[in-house]
């Protein structure tokens, strides 16, 4: 049997090496998509809450369309209302080495919350940050998970931990802007980056 001569040994030592060297220096996954209406068939479908919950008359909908899904209805400030939400039922939406949301809207030129269930429960605190539509434009709004405030029925929790990536159980968006009148918001996706 003919044994391997330096040379020969030398080059597959080099070859290890660079195949080592560019495993080590791949980039981390940067992305995690949660939801893409551009091209999903088969999604779950999305929890309505409005403030009916308490007594108000706002109402709404969420739809999925052939290329994005939408958010809509009207808000009405009647019997101390002001909210329509939906979200995601809960799951397990692990976001380990991630810092940010990123949401792809068109809007209304109305302000909405981009909302964050970190436990299953219908009535549990939540996460919250904002995005401020343009009217007719699609744009990407990159929401970092250090930025979120903890919130539980509209009022800031103190002393509450920052959000934990590890522990998103549901997303969804809300309208609670003070303004009565009809709103729509389009989704074309929901993603996790760095």
């Amino acid at each position: 049997m003919k044994t391997p001569d330096s040379t020969a040994l030398r080059r597959i030592a080099a070859l290890a090496l660079t195949c080592l060297t560019l495993t080590m220096n791949a980039e981390p996954n940067s992305e995690k998509v949660l939801f893409d209406f551009t091209t999903a068939t088969n999604l779950p479908a999305w929890q309505i809450v409005n403030d009916d919950v308490m007594g108000g008359v706002s109402r709404s909908q969420f739809a999925v369309l052939t290329r994005s899904a939408v958010f809509s209805g009207v808000v009405s400030l009647e019997n101390n209302g002001g909210f329509a939400s939906c979200r995601t039922p809960p799951g397990r939406h692990d976001l380990t080495g991630l810092d940010a949301f990123v949401v792809r809207v068109r809007g209304d030129g109305r302000r909405y919350q981009f909302t964050v269930r970190t436990e299953a429960e219908f009535d549990a605190p939540l996460y919250q940050a904002t995005i401020q539509t343009k009217i007719g434009e699609w744009e990407e709004h990159r929401l970092l998970f250090k930025d979120f405030l903890p919130k539980f029925r509209g009022r800031v929790l103190t002393g509450a931990p920052p959000l934990n990536p590890t522990t998103v159980s549901s997303v969804g968006f809300l309208i609670s802007d003070k303004q009565a009148g009809p709103f729509r918001l389009e989704i074309g996706s929901v993603k996790s980056g760095n």
